[in-house]
C-alpha cells in the first residue's frame, strides 16, 4: 500500500505537536489532514475516508476515547486503523482505549522512527484487510462479484434510484443446457466456459458504471445503473450475440454455447412501496424462465 495514496487524519489540539507529526508524515509521502478535536474529526470522516487516524487521548470537546467509540459505530467501506497517542502518565488509560476501538498506541513525545514503524505495521494490517475483503466479495472460480455482494450492492442501487429517480436495470442470464455441457465435456471444461463467459461480459459492459455478479451455478446478474428498459434490452441482446457467435475455446476444444436472459428495469415512478432486492431478482428470474420456455438463446424483458 503506497503511502503517497494514503490519507492520514491527525487529531490533536496542540498545534506544535500537530505540526511536528504532520511534518514527519508529509516527508514520508503521506497525505495529511488535521483536526483539533474528536468532533471535528468525526465531521471530516463523514466527508472523506481516512484509512489511518492518529488521535490524542486528551482533547477538548470530544476526547480520543469517545472518538474511537464513535468511529467504531460508523459504517465504512474500508477499515479505519486508529493509533492512539498517550502521555506516560496516561498509560493506565490504554485498556480503555483498546476497548473503545483503538488498534495501537504510541507514547508522547512522539519519536519519528517509532511513529513510522507503527504506520508500517498499520499498512500491513490494512493491506491484509483489503485482501480479505476482496476475497469475501468475489466468486473464487470466475472472479466475478458473489451473491453476498450482489444482495448488498443492489440494495444500494435501488435506494439511489429511489432518491434520484434514475432508471435501474438488471439482466439475469445463464448458459443454456449447462448440465448437458458438463456431462459431455466434464466439469473442468464447464468451469472454463464460465470463466470465458465472465470475460465476455466484462468486455461488453461499461466498467465505470455497470457491474455483475455470479448469482449461483451458471447464473449471473448484470446490474446497469441509469439504464432504462430499452437500453437494458440492447445490452442483453449484445451479450447474447457475443456469446452465440463464437465458440469458447477450452483446452483445445471448441464449445458452442448460447445464453438466455431475463431483462428487468425499474424507475422511480414504479417504486410506490420501495421495491426490494428480492422483488427485482424474482421478476428477472421469471423473465429468464420465459426465455428458456421460448426456445432459449433469447432475451425476455419486462418493467418491474
Amino acid at each position: 500500500m503506497n503511502p503517497v495514496s494514503m490519507k492520514i487524519l491527525v487529531v490533536e489540539d496542540d498545534l506544535l505537536c500537530q505540526s511536528f507529526i504532520g511534518d514527519i508524515l508529509e516527508r514520508s509521502g503521506f497525505c495529511v489532514e488535521v483536526a483539533a478535536n474528536g468532533q471535528e474529526a468525526l465531521e471530516r470522516c463523514q466527508i472523506e475516508h481516512f484509512p489511518i487516524i492518529i488521535t490524542d487521548l486528551v482533547m477538548p470537546v470530544m476526547d480520543g476515547l469517545e472518538l474511537c467509540r464513535k468511529i467504531r459505530t460508523m459504517h465504512f467501506e474500508e477499515y479505519v486503523f486508529i493509533l492512539l497517542m498517550t502521555s506516560l502518565d496516561e498509560r493506565d488509560h490504554l485498556i480503555s482505549g483498546f476497548e473503545a476501538g483503538a488498534d495501537e498506541y504510541i507514547v508522547k513525545p512522539v519519536h519519528e522512527i517509532e511513529l513510522l514503524s507503527r504506520l508500517k505495521a498499520a499498512r500491513r494490517i490494512l493491506a491484509l484487510e483489503a485482501t480479505l475483503r476482496t476475497l469475501a466479495m468475489h466468486d473464487q472460480l470466475t472472479g466475478a462479484f458473489n451473491r453476498g455482494y450482489l444482495d448488498s450492492q443492489l440494495l444500494k442501487e435501488i435506494k439511489r434510484t429511489e432518491r434520484y429517480g434514475h432508471p435501474l436495470s438488471i439482466v439475469m442470464c445463464d448458459v443454456d443446457n449447462f448440465k448437458s455441457l458438463n456431462d459431455r465435456y466434464g466439469h473442468q471444461i464447464g468451469d472454463l466456459v464460465l470463466k470465458e463467459f465472465v470475460v465476455r461480459i466484462n468486455n461488453t459492459i461499461r466498467c465505470e458504471n455497470d457491474w455483475f455478479a455470479r448469482y449461483g451455478g451458471d447464473e449471473f446478474v448484470i446490474v446497469l445503473p441509469e439504464t432504462d428498459l430499452e437500453g437494458c434490452r440492447i445490452v442483453a441482446e449484445r451479450i447474447r450475440r457475443l456469446i452465440a457467435e463464437s465458440p469458447v475455446m477450452a483446452q483445445g476444444t471448441a464449445v458452442d454455447i448460447t445464453i438466455s436472459s431475463g431483462a428487468v428495469s425499474v424507475i422511480k415512478s414504479d417504486l410506490n412501496d420501495a421495491i426490494s432486492v428480492n422483488a427485482i431478482l424474482d421478476t428477472a428470474d421469471k423473465c429468464l424462465y420465459h426465455a428458456k420456455e421460448s426456445g432459449r438463446n433469447c432475451v425476455i424483458a419486462a418493467q418491474c
